[in-house]
């Protein structure tokens, strides 16, 4: 059994570790990790998930960016230990997580990502937002944690300096 707990400072190294065992190297290259340099992520929405013996099973974390003058959430990344995949870890994560950033006051959440998997937890593609090059668009997925949360919000996703 598996319980979410705020990650703190001393979780650090080893959740960079289980996004490491995770993702393929290279994985701050990404286009969305250029929106995370030199940006606290949102601490309050951080995630881990740890067993009865405090071992890490997953994580998730969240930072802020705009499109125009819409503040948003960008999710990720989210991962969970090989060894517990296909246990429902993930979806522990991303609802617990979801849960939290719309008791926040959050409105709108965004990530790059696989619409099966995703849509499950409410996820669509946003045609009228796009993240830096070379994102692919059909992974450009929002979740509105109010009704119409992404009701005219287009453009590019920029950093939230």
């Amino acid at each position: 059994m598996f319980h979410l707990i705020q990650e703190t400072p001393d979780d650090w190294w080893e959740v960079e570790a289980l996004f490491d065992l995770c993702f393929a190297p290279g994985r701050e290259a990404l286009s969305s990790y250029r929106l995370r340099d030199g940006v606290s992520s949102v601490a309050t929405l951080n995630f881990v998930a740890r067993d009865a013996d405090s071992i890490l099973g997953g994580a998730i974390r969240f930072w802020p960016v705009r499109i125009g003058q819409a503040q948003s959430l960008l999710l990720g990344p989210v991962a969970v230990h090989p060894t517990h995949q296909g246990e429902g870890l993930g979806a522990l994560l991303i609802e617990g997580a979801l849960e939290a950033a719309a008791a926040q006051g959050w409105e709108r959440v965004l990530l790059v990502g696989d619409a099966p998997y995703y849509g499950r937890f409410g996820f669509a593609r946003l045609d009228d937002v796009a993240m830096p090059p070379p994102t692919n668009p059909d992974r450009v997925l929002g979740h509105a944690l109010r009704p119409g949360a992404w009701d005219g919000i287009a453009g590019e996703v920029v950093r939230a300096d």
